[in-house]
């Protein structure tokens, strides 16, 4: 059976290593350009004062080339999925070909189970290096930017995608047992998989471990800090929040500006500031308003996941995708044994 597999699927495995070749080779020339880039930015970075606007270069050159790059490294076990699973079981059960087969000594399971690790190993392995390949050329950005957390980032680095492609190929070949049409199978198995590929991350992958939590004064200088950044606005800090013990964090959650009793600033307290005239100062701070904030003894409770736990949320999320795949061939494995045709 393993044998009659790979005649089937070697089309689909010579496309794949082909186009694998043309990844590697390109992942090459932008890992090499990538590691030039940093040379140049440790060179400028010994002189601090130059280490942010280095920094800056660095970052804005390769930041949208590696993001258009983990794109489509997610998007391989969505197309594994749609265009190798979907079609595996339903193409022969649309033709009438899965007769012969079920007819000779190999039994119904076993015929399924073969064409499922054989298939499914080479979509985790095509996956998989093309991972290997990203994570190897964006190491040195991946170090200078510290973004790892970053959905996108995430999930197109180290050992995650291979549990989204096992995922994506065992959905695609069961939505072909259960629809017995091949294309539609393959639109369920695409809609079905990147919307789930957008909940995951967003819903579940959070509640994978608990958050530390810390709560951090916001001082006037704090508060001066969020305005720059545009972070600071009806009465809540969005963004630009740094936990001093856990640098390169995970800011899972953070609350509105709270008092010290525990209970958000009102919006009338925080509009009253604002209506204060500002004096803007040569460093352009917004003095009065800041230090008006201040005295009321504000702080933030942040919900965070410090980047030491990087490597626990990815075995975790490998896993929970990997029992994903196991439930989905052996619920294949016991459907088909109760096809009657």
């Amino acid at each position: 059976m393993m044998w009659l597999s790979w005649r089937q699927f070697r089309i689909q495995a010579l496309f794949a290593a082909c186009a694998l070749a043309l990844v590697a080779v390109y992942m090459v020339y932008v890992g090499a350009d990538i590691r030039d880039a940093y040379d140049v930015y440790r060179a400028n970075c010994e002189r601090p004062a130059n280490c942010a606007q280095a920094r800056s270069q660095f970052r804005s050159t390769f930041q949208n080339t590696l993001l258009l790059l983990a794109t489509g490294l997610a998007l391989i076990p969505a197309l594994v999925g749609t265009f190798w699973g979907a079609p595996l079981i339903a193409r022969e059960l649309e033709n009438g070909t899965h007769r012969l087969a079920w007819n000779q000594s190999v039994t119904r399971p076993r015929w399924l189970l073969s064409k499922v690790l054989l298939i499914g190993l080479a979509a985790v392995i095509v996956t998989g290096a093309a991972s290997a390949l990203l994570t190897w050329a964006a190491r040195p950005f991946d170090q200078v930017v510290k973004e790892q957390f970053d959905i996108f980032v995430f999930g197109a680095r180290n050992i995650a995608p291979l549990g989204y492609a096992a995922t994506a190929f065992t959905f695609g070949t069961v939505a072909g047992l259960l629809l017995r049409r091949t294309l539609p199978a393959m639109a369920v198995t695409l809609v079905v998989f990147l919307t789930f590929q957008f909940v995951f991350p967003n819903v579940v992958r959070p509640s994978l471990m608990p958050p530390d939590k810390a709560t951090l004064p916001m001082t006037a200088q704090a508060i001066n800090q969020a305005q720059n950044l545009g972070s600071l606005g009806g009465g809540s800090v969005i963004g630009g929040v740094k936990i001093p013990d856990a640098p390169d964090a995970w800011i899972a959650e953070t609350s509105p500006l709270r008092t010290a009793d525990g209970n958000p600033l009102s919006g009338t307290e925080f509009n009253a500031c604002l209506d204060n005239p500002p004096k803007t100062g040569a460093d352009g701070t917004f003095g009065d308003t800041a230090v008006c904030l201040a005295k009321h003894d504000l702080h933030v409770d942040v919900l965070f996941h410090p980047k030491s736990r990087y490597w626990t949320f990815q075995w975790l999320e490998t896993g929970v995708y990997l029992a994903l795949s196991a439930i989905l061939t052996a619920f294949g494995l016991w459907r088909i044994r109760r096809r009657v045709s």
